[in-house]
């Protein structure tokens, strides 16, 4: 009796080749989304020209409009996506039952959470490439320390990707969709992204300061516009964000 030649032998791949197959899928699927690709990269890409070139909102600092304006989108840029754009494409997953068909294959429901937040940090990047070129093309000295910058960016998304998923992972996703797009458009206008803090009442300022999107706003245009250090104060605001969005989502989390 000969034996049998299972040659591919069958079987799961490796974790790691399935990650880098699913944050690959995911950011395929993003890329060709046209209303995600509105979201993350049209809007923030026309209010970067549109304020630096027309003299719409008066800003704060010293320096052109664009020195003011760019901080504030490229926060805008990562709210869109790492929040709107991802609670509305998990909520709609959730509601066709791909996470749960995707949660029974040999892929770890982690793994899954894990390219997402890869996919994420792609398009990020994508867009911060995009929005600085055009940004320096329209005169932007940036300044301050690149570090400080990068784990702004990176405590920014962690924030704004904890809460994005406890909303999919809770609401209909009906509600997700209105609820995200409402929110993203509350915080462009009252979380210093275009429209300096400074600008609201002293009644409200100290509840607006306390947002993600503004202590990332913020936090990058002390380091870009103003050239400081390391903005502490920001960072911890993010930081606290950051803990309860991907702590409450971790415990309320609805795969079905």
């Amino acid at each position: 009796m000969t034996a049998t030649d299972l040659t591919p032998r069958p079987g799961a791949a490796p974790v790691g080749r399935m990650l880098l197959a699913q944050t690959a899928l995911e950011t395929r699927m993003l890329l060709r989304n046209g209303e995600q690709l509105l979201l993350t990269v049209v809007i923030p890409t026309v209010l970067l020209v549109l304020f630096s070139a027309v003299d719409v909102v008066a800003v704060d600092g010293p320096g052109k409009r664009v020195d003011f304006l760019a901080p504030g989108l490229l926060a805008l840029a990562v709210m869109s996506t790492a929040f709107t754009g991802q609670a509305i494409a998990t909520g709609f997953e959730r509601r066709y039952g791909v996470l749960k068909r995707l949660g029974a294959t040999p892929l770890p429901r982690w793994a899954l959470l894990a390219a997402k937040t890869g996919c994420v940090l792609v398009t990020e990047l994508l867009q911060v490439l995009l929005l600085s070129g055009i940004a320096l093309a329209l005169g932007w000295s940036p300044h301050g320390n690149p570090l400080a910058v990068l784990l702004l960016l990176v405590l920014g998304t962690a924030a704004f990707s904890g809460l994005g998923l406890l909303m999919a992972g809770t609401l209909r996703a009906e509600a997700t969709l209105a609820g995200a797009n409402l929110v993203f458009v509350l915080l462009l206008l009252a979380g210093g992204v275009v429209v300096p803090l400074s600008k609201f009442p002293d009644a409200v300022r100290p509840a607006l300061e306390l947002l993600p999107i503004s202590a990332l706003s913020d936090g990058l245009r002390s380091v870009l516009q103003l050239g400081a250090g390391v903005p502490w104060s920001d960072l911890g605001v993010l930081a606290v964000w950051s803990v309860l969005g991907l702590a409450a989502a971790a415990r309320f989390f609805r795969w079905e």
